[in-house]
Formats: C-alpha cells, structure tokens, sequence
C-alpha cells in the first residue's frame, strides 16, 4: 500500500504493529470475511451494533476489526466486550484513515473478503450477506448498498438531494451508472483496497468508488437500508456552528467537502491513466495491476472493465475522457 503522507504510515505502521503484539496469531489468521467498523466516540452505539453482526455471512466466519479513531471516550472497552478486535489508534484523523488502517489489518491478516459498516447502528446486519454474495460468487469484485434501490428512514429533503446529486455527478464522470455514492455498508476482495490508492482522511466513500470503477474492477449495487441514527449524534459536516445543530449548515458543509473529494479523485486518476497511457510499456503495466479476476474473465467473455450492475437497473455507459498531460492535485 501506498501512502501519499508519510506522517500517515508512521501512525499506521505503529498501530498495525500495536495490534498484532496485542492479538498475536488471531492478528494474522482472521477468518475469511473481516468487517471493520470506524469508530470515533460511539460510547453507547457501538456495542450493540458489534452484538448484531453475524458471525458466518456466505456460509464463511466473519470477524469484527474495529479501527477506534482517537476515541476519548468508551468506545474502545465497549467494542471490546462486546467482542470485537479493537485497533485503538491515539490520534483522531478521520473515517477515511480509519477504514484505510482496517483494510490494512484485514489484508494483512489474511481475510479473503472485507465488508464495511458503521458504528453508529444505521445499517441492517442483516443485509451483510446480500452486499456479499456478489463477491463471494465471483460476480463483482466491489459491492455497495443503495438506499435509493433500498430503502431510508430520513425525511431530510436536502440530504436526499445531495445524495441523488452526487449519484449523478459521480455516475457522469465515470461514465458508470451509481445510484448511491455515499452507502456505507459494502462489501469487497481485500486485495481491491491495497490497489486502490486512498488517500483522504475524510468522505472517503466516493475516493474509494471512483478509484474501484477507474482500476477497472467490476462494480455492483444492491438495495439496502438506511435507518436514522438512534443514539449519539452525526459527525458528518462538523463546522464552527456545528454545536449549534443547524442541520441545513451541517449538510452544507459536508455537501462542499464530499464534493471537493470526488472532484479532486477523479482529477487525479484521469492524470494517472492519461499518464500511463502516453507510455505504452506503463499502460501495459498499469492494466494488468488494475483488472481483477473477475473483470478479467469478464474481458475475456467480451464485457468491458468497471461495469456497474444492479438490481433495479442496467449499467449506462458513458463519455470516454481524452487523455491531458500528466498533473497530481
């Protein structure tokens, strides 16, 4: 895995290295299916949310890696008791270096399949195996639940919008057709995120989807579940009014950041294949780290990379973006 920031590796080489003198050998043999939880301060939420998970999905174990993201509060003992392996990382960086450090523990450790959720209980766990089933089949190599293929508990009209909008924005710039860009339950091989180059600290949810469908990795939605958050609060849109809980300000500062992530990522993978491309030795190279076993069978069967698959509606392709010269932002 790469790291963009070296201040980063340092944290995570520490926390890796903390985790596996604390686990020993379950550190590095966990079962086939890992689903890491990013938590930060979910005092209360946390062990109820580890109690419902499963403990086999697809007929495979499942273990749970919680990354605690410089928790000041109980989240660590609780994710513990309720039987969860904890990562207790001592700096607050963000969901996106959170879940970054938990697709490292996974792969490292030997899980075959990572499924994400979060801490704060708005996911159904049992729509785990649903997201899963895909990849375990061999079907995708990268699976997301759709609340908009699903279903959702919110009446936040301007939350609804940013998430069509974003679906939209995304699905245009790839050229692939997303109907969700944001869901947080999903499900994926462990070796597509240690391809995929992450960098964001924060929103991370739309740097992960953009790098997957660009590496050319076979992406699928299904429908799924959002429910309102129950216990704590939302760390989403944080601002300097965010104590004063003004939800329209919240959502508009979480609009502004998610947009400057997805923008910015897919800036700069239209660099690096533009890159690669003017080198025919490079392109060469470059696709054959980018297309996995399962978009390679689908090549071979005359289907092209990235395809988008659901439920409820076809794959859309879209423009294919001229190549500029070489430019990281």
């Amino acid at each position: 895995m790469a790291y963009g920031n070296p201040a980063d590796q340092v944290v995570d080489d520490a926390a890796v290295k903390a985790f596996v003198q604390g686990y020993g050998d379950r550190a590095t043999r966990l079962a086939p299916v890992a689903i890491v939880i990013a938590a930060y301060n979910e005092e209360g939420a946390i062990g109820p949310v580890i109690e419902a998970l499963p403990g086999e999905a697809c007929g495979l174990a499942t273990v749970t890696v919680v990354v605690a993201d410089g928790c000041a509060d109980g989240t660590v003992a609780e994710a513990r008791e309720a039987g969860a392996m904890v990562c207790d990382v001592p700096v607050n960086r963000g969901q996106g270096a959170a879940l970054r450090l938990g697709y490292r523990l996974a792969r490292e450790g030997g899980a075959s399949y990572i499924v994400t959720t979060d801490a704060d209980g708005q996911y159904n766990p049992a729509e785990i195996e649903r997201v899963l089933a895909p990849v375990v089949a061999g079907e995708a190599d990268f699976v997301t639940g759709s609340r908009r293929l699903g279903s959702q508990e919110t009446k936040d009209m301007i939350r609804r919008t940013g998430v069509r909008f974003f679906a939209g924005t995304i699905s245009m710039l790839t050229g692939q057709k997303i109907s969700d860009t944001t869901f947080g339950l999903r499900a994926m091989r462990a070796e597509v995120t240690g391809t995929v180059l992450l960098e964001q600290p924060q929103y991370q949810a739309s740097e992960l989807l953009i790098g997957v469908i660009t590496h050319g990795y076979k992406v699928a939605e299904v429908p799924a579940t959002i429910h309102r958050r129950r216990v704590g609060e939302s760390k989403k849109g944080q601002n300097p009014l965010y104590k004063l809980h003004i939800p329209g300000v919240n959502n508009f500062f979480y609009g502004v950041r998610f947009a400057r992530v997805a923008y910015g990522t897919w800036w700069r993978e239209r660099q690096r294949s533009g890159s690669a491309g003017s080198d025919p030795s490079a392109r060469s190279a470059s696709e054959t780290e980018r297309i996995g076993p399962v978009e390679s069978a689908a090549r071979a069967n005359g289907s092209g990379p990235g395809s988008v698959e659901t439920s409820a509606s076809s794959a859309a392709s879209g423009p294919v973006w001229p190549a500029d010269p070489a430019k990281r932002t």
